[in-house]
């Protein structure tokens, strides 16, 4: 018996359908995004499978750290360059892409920075917890499981150790 907390896992072909459901409401509701905005890191897959799944060619990111580990976080997120060129949404219907609304904080920062600029804001997540200080427009699935995401299920790939008879 291990003491290994309860997860959510997904996988990527549960990824990959849980971006298209996504894609089908944000279709649904009307809401036609000039241009899908990812958070960086996590954000990327999603952001870059729902503007192809919308047909929506405009995509940008931002890169935003809040997580260093594990449930252990800076003491608020912080938007790392490159930037993006936030003049150039001016009055553009823009979709926020991210994994997860978890405390909300990343999101929430991001959707304020849009609006700034923007025309109209709207976001999306696989995920969002009960606590999260935001409530996204659009979500596949709620949970306050911690969550295993398929492309961070693994740790970053090391170097190749030569062969014996390589060296």
């Amino acid at each position: 018996m291990t003491d290994t907390p309860e997860r959510e896992i997904l996988t990527w072909q549960g990824y990959g359908d849980a971006s298209r459901e996504l894609a089908q409401a944000v279709v649904d509701s009307g809401y036609e995004p000039d241009v899908v905005v990812a958070v960086a890191r996590g954000g990327l897959p999603v952001g870059g499978a729902i503007s192809y799944a919308l047909g929506t060619k405009g995509v940008g990111t931002l890169n935003v750290e809040f997580y260093t580990g594990i449930d252990e976080r800076l003491p608020a997120p912080v938007l790392l360059p490159p930037l993006l060129d936030t003049d150039a949404m001016k009055g553009l219907k823009v979709l926020v892409a991210d994994d997860v609304a978890d405390t909300g904080e990343t999101l929430a920062l991001v959707k304020a920075l849009m609006e700034q600029h923007a025309g109209e804001v709207r976001t999306v997540v696989l995920y969002a917890k009960s606590h999260s200080i935001i409530d996204p427009d659009y979500v596949w699935k709620r949970t306050d499981l911690w969550i295993t995401f398929p492309w961070s299920a693994l740790p970053p790939v090391s170097p190749n150790k030569p062969h014996p008879e390589e060296g």
